[in-house]
């Protein structure tokens, strides 16, 4: 039996320098493979059909808003929570997530590439972890994996991995595979769940999140499964209210539990798709599926009976945000059967910007000028530019027909009647743009 299901139920800154004004336009340079409207037209088969906390520091839930991040102290800290150098880490006293992933084993993996990476088996007190920010849209999250293969160079949750004492940059190299997942979420969701949310008024339950630090549907949930068993045990339940977030066509695997889930629980699912273009897509997020395979993932979902609809986000300044291009996302998720349609501006943590400002400078070196001057003393890209992204968002919405977020049905909890509810996908996503340090969404 493999060790992560057994029966047992238990900073280096990146430097920038100060550069003149240019000019607020940004010039991409992207790839262009292939038109946009001839992947909105031609659906992929989905391949693989056979049968993202405890406390407001916890690394599964968004950080603190930019006004609130302050520099670690290092010359003092006797624990440090930054990532440090090699040579630093062998000397340092490791505490709590820490010292559990550097104790951890490796999991096994039937895997041969030589490219693949590193997996753990980590050994985890609970799988439903708190997020007490009042600034994002939920409650919990469950991320059945720490550390993520598809390896998207603006991914925002590389920070996470600097709370195990690592590298951002070996956030796709070395993945922790969450031990006793099933026996852990049964407990989690019987003793520390609540069917009243207070930010409700006690009228609808608590939300879970799953997939905000990692994308549940990687290709180690292949072999280890840890998603699946979490939405096993949430398909055992009544009244609670579910969303997950995934780039993987993997999640048509899972139907028939989500459908069970649907049935009983309020259940959102997005899939995120930043452009169609192919080689851009491949460039940015280098495993991950390819955006006509998730398009047709959100038809199958769709065609099964799923709230599901579509994430842009990030949108990346001088790369997918050209005329045509979200909209173009926009018109092939409505065709596959998407409900609702949001995106968000990249934001860049320290970090994020360590990996990104290096693939920048290789890929687009005209656009480096231009985020320096953005980016260089903020994590956020101007607000000027954010409104006109988000009135832009607004009219694809009202061009499509999209809802802003999933429509909630009245369900019957346990205990208590489950109120009508809509969910604000775009606020949600603007509300984590603000209290994380990097496009939080996709």
């Amino acid at each position: 039996m493999s060790p992560v299901h057994s029966t047992m139920a238990l900073d280096s800154p990146i430097r920038r320098r100060r550069v003149s004004p240019t000019p607020e336009s940004l010039f991409p340079e992207c790839p262009d493979d292939l038109s946009p409207k001839q992947v909105a037209g031609n659906l992929a088969p989905v391949a693989g059909q056979r049968g993202t906390i405890s406390d407001r520091t916890t690394p599964d839930c968004p950080p603190a808003s930019p006004a609130k991040q302050r520099t670690p102290d290092r010359s003092h800290s006797p624990v440090r929570n930054f990532a440090a150098d090699p040579s630093d880490r062998a000397r340092a006293r490791l505490v709590g997530i820490a010292r559990l992933a550097a104790a951890s084993p490796p999991a096994e993996t039937r895997r041969k590439s030589a490219e693949r990476p590193e997996y753990f088996v980590l050994p985890v007190k609970s799988i439903l972890n708190r997020c007490d920010s009042e600034r994002v849209p939920f409650e919990w999250t469950i991320n059945p994996y720490r550390g993520c293969e598809f390896a998207c160079k603006y991914c925002y949750a590389r920070y996470t991995h600097e709370y195990m004492e690592l590298d951002g940059g070996e956030f796709e190299k070395k993945i922790y595979v969450k031990k006793d997942a099933g026996p852990l979420l049964a407990w989690d969701v019987a003793h520390k769940y609540s069917y009243a949310r207070a930010a409700s008024g006690g009228t609808h339950a608590e939300h879970i999140a799953i997939g905000t630090a990692t994308d549940p549907y990687q290709p180690a949930e292949r072999e280890h499964g840890v998603t699946r068993a979490c939405l096993e045990e949430l398909a055992k339940r009544e009244g609670l209210s579910v969303s997950i977030i995934t780039k993987s066509d993997q999640i048509v695997r899972d139907i028939d539990v989500l459908q069970r889930i649907g049935e009983r629980s309020n259940l959102a699912i997005d899939i995120t798709i930043t452009t169609l273009r192919t080689r851009l897509a491949r460039m940015l997020e280098p495993r991950a599926p390819r955006p006509d395979l998730r398009l047709a993932a959100v038809k199958q979902l769709s065609e099964a009976g799923l709230a599901v609809g579509v994430s842009a986000s990030p949108l990346i300044p001088g790369i997918t945000d050209r005329e045509g291009d979200l909209e173009a996302v926009a018109a092939a998720g409505k065709q596959a059967g998407a409900q609702w349609f949001f995106s968000g501006v990249l934001f860049l943590m320290p970090s994020s910007a360590k990996q990104f400002f290096p693939f920048l400078e290789s890929k687009f070196p005209r656009l480096v000028q231009q985020y320096e001057k953005w980016f260089g003393r903020n994590v956020y890209a101007p607000e000027d530019y954010r409104k006109k992204v988000a009135e832009r968002v607004a009219r694809i919405r009202q061009t499509y027909g999209f809802r802003s977020g999933p429509r909630f049905e009245n369900k019957h909890a346990m205990g208590c009647t489950q109120m009508s509810l809509e969910w604000d996908a775009a606020a949600a996503a603007k509300e984590m743009e603000r209290t994380a340090d990097t496009r939080g969404y996709s």
